[in-house]
């Protein structure tokens, strides 16, 4: 199976781009994928706006980059872009770090229009380092993704599964429901049966990326 490295790019420690990061990574570690986790805001802050590449944290952080076989890039949306926690990381990243390397973005963020910033903002930079492949971007209206655990129920919508997020990386880390907000480009079904034409849940992106990741072990 893969080596998968998950990035989260929020500056906060207890954040809903965190949340959805670990739900993305248990379930693709159930599915028996090596993967781990990189929460960008635990680097040293010197070492990363100095691009200090003496720094052994900065240096061990960019060998796990390198050893991975797909990455899962997490990052809230902030001034219609991803954070600046994570531009700052792919900053001192290799011009072609990403090479052979499969993606799967995922963003959060407050309004539908945020969307846009999955392929007019993290995917061309995505692109630019060299990525085989960037797989669908996927949005999670942060409305509905519950750092504190328990079960919310939004808009009418019947959340399914909601989880404590300080139940550890086996749980479903409180996303309590993801709605279609926009149709396609949001990409969210809702688990209590609004859904967006022809747009897979969460799960099933990530279990599609994970049957990609096979797929190339297979071949290779």
């Amino acid at each position: 199976m893969a080596t998968v490295l998950t990035v989260w790019g929020s500056p906060s420690a207890t954040s809903r781009t965190g949340v959805v990061a670990r739900h993305v990574a248990a379930r693709l570690a159930a599915d028996g994928h090596d993967v781990s986790t990189l929460a960008v805001r635990d680097l040293p802050a010197q070492a990363l706006l100095h691009a200090d590449f003496a720094d052994p944290h900065l240096r061990a952080a960019l060998a796990r980059v390198a050893e991975a076989d797909a990455l899962v890039i997490a990052s809230p949306v902030y001034k219609a872009a991803y954070s600046g926690v994570l531009k700052t990381f792919l900053d001192v990243l290799p011009q072609f770090a990403l090479r052979g390397k499969e993606i799967l973005p995922v963003l959060t963020g407050g309004t539908p229009a945020h969307v846009l910033a999955l392929d007019y903002a993290l995917r061309p930079v995505l692109t630019s380092l060299g990525a085989d492949h960037v797989a669908q971007g996927w949005f999670v209206h942060e409305r509905f993704v519950s750092v504190e655990g328990g079960i919310e129920a939004q808009s009418g919508i019947e959340a399914r599964g909601g989880i404590d997020a300080q139940s550890g990386p086996d749980a479903q880390d409180g996303i309590t429901a993801q709605v279609g907000i926009t149709a396609a480009q949001v990409g969210i079904k809702a688990l209590g049966g609004i859904e967006a034409e022809g747009i897979a849940p969460l799960d099933e992106l990530a279990d599609a990326f994970s049957a990609r990741l096979r797929r190339l072990a297979a071949v290779a």
